[in-house]
């Protein structure tokens, strides 16, 4: 069994669309049907969705040192707060569990994005 797709809710499902690509080193090619998918890998899709009122979400992505290390400069570069922490996400750290790293970061909708290299 595989995740092969989730939606996410946004307030701009074009602009959330095109920060997580942007920041997670990914394409966004436009909208398809409904909504605003980027592809993460050949057995996942988030499919940005407009929504008005809606929970915040937290979603967790293993990556290699090398996806975290582009990601981690993208995040840096573009001045966004990120934090060791589900609870601490602006405290400026990154954690090493489990033998890797990780940080965590909002979006644009104020979900909670997560990236490790070890689970």
């Amino acid at each position: 069994m595989e995740l092969n797709h989730t939606i996410v809710p946004s307030t701009d499902k074009v602009a959330a669309a095109q920060f997580f690509a942007d920041i997670m080193g990914l394409s966004y090619d436009g909208e398809a049907g409904h909504f605003a998918p980027v592809v993460v890998n050949d057995s996942l899709t988030m499919d940005f969705d407009n929504a008005i009122d809606f929970g915040k979400h937290h979603y967790a992505f293993k990556v290699s040192d090398e996806e975290f290390e582009g990601i981690f400069r993208r995040i840096k570069d573009r001045g966004i707060t990120y934090g060791s922490g589900p609870f601490s996400a602006d405290n400026g750290e990154i954690n090493t569990r489990h033998g890797g790293r990780g940080f965590y970061w909002r979006d644009i909708d104020g979900h909670l994005l997560e990236v490790l290299t070890r689970d």
